[in-house]
């Protein structure tokens, strides 16, 4: 196949990806703005129905059905976040494969590129981080899907307290219960998140960098 012909493909496969892969950040941050939304207009609900009921056993109960709503959409959307985390990492891989297609084409252009034309580990996170490269520990702590699962987790603890608060529990167990529901959770989505990182780094590796061979964003931003 003539090389201008191979380089056509490359780069139709390239959009191609690139388009799904803003479709799909695109979907996810709306689904995000649509349960912070839900969760911000609940409180406001809750405090307007406090008001009227005077906080009694209907508050309770309406509490109890709301807050049980949001835990479950929470969920939900935790899960689409990290299932789109997943389809990001895929379409990722596949342009740092292209970028290799195009490397074998003219392996002079390797060193222009910000991003990387490895699919190992270390090629996916200069994709990802350009300068920070694997040890950017601050990028998965400050990533949408952790920033959703503490706020469901906060949505568990609180439905746990009303659970409490609605079998006439003192007030030290209503907190001790909060907070286990919230640690729980946490605990469990966190615990879940990384087995799926232990899958995903078993996957297969067509292009690995060489020892030595694949500089980081960082030591090309040095030179």
């Amino acid at each position: 196949m003539p090389p201008a012909v191979r380089a056509q493909l490359l780069a139709t496969e390239h959009w191609s990806l690139l388009a799904t892969r803003s479709t799909a950040q695109s979907e996810v941050l709306s689904r995000i703005t649509t349960f912070l939304m839900l969760v911000s207009s609940s409180i406001v609900g809750l405090a307007l129905i406090g008001q009227v009921t005077r906080f009694d056993g209907r508050f309770i109960a309406f509490a109890l059905v709301l807050l049980g709503m949001l835990v479950v959409i929470g969920t939900l959307t935790q899960i689409r976040v990290g299932n789109a985390a997943i389809e990001d990492l895929a379409h990722v891989i596949g342009m740092n494969r292209l970028r290799a297609g195009y490397v074998e084409l003219d392996p002079a252009i390797e060193r222009y590129f910000v991003t990387s034309a490895h699919d190992d580990s270390r090629g996916v996170w200069q994709t990802y981080n350009h300068l920070a490269g694997p040890r950017a520990i601050l990028q998965p702590l400050a990533s949408s899907g952790t920033f959703i699962t503490f706020v469901s987790a906060g949505l568990a603890g609180a439905f746990g307290a009303l659970v409490a608060v609605a079998l006439n529990a003192p007030g030290p167990v209503v907190g001790v219960v909060a907070a286990a529901c919230g640690v729980a959770y946490a605990g469990i989505s966190v615990m879940l998140g990384l087995r799926q990182v232990r899958r995903l780094g078993r996957r297969s590796v067509l292009f690995p960098a060489a020892a030595g061979g694949s500089r980081s964003g960082s030591d090309q931003a040095a030179r």
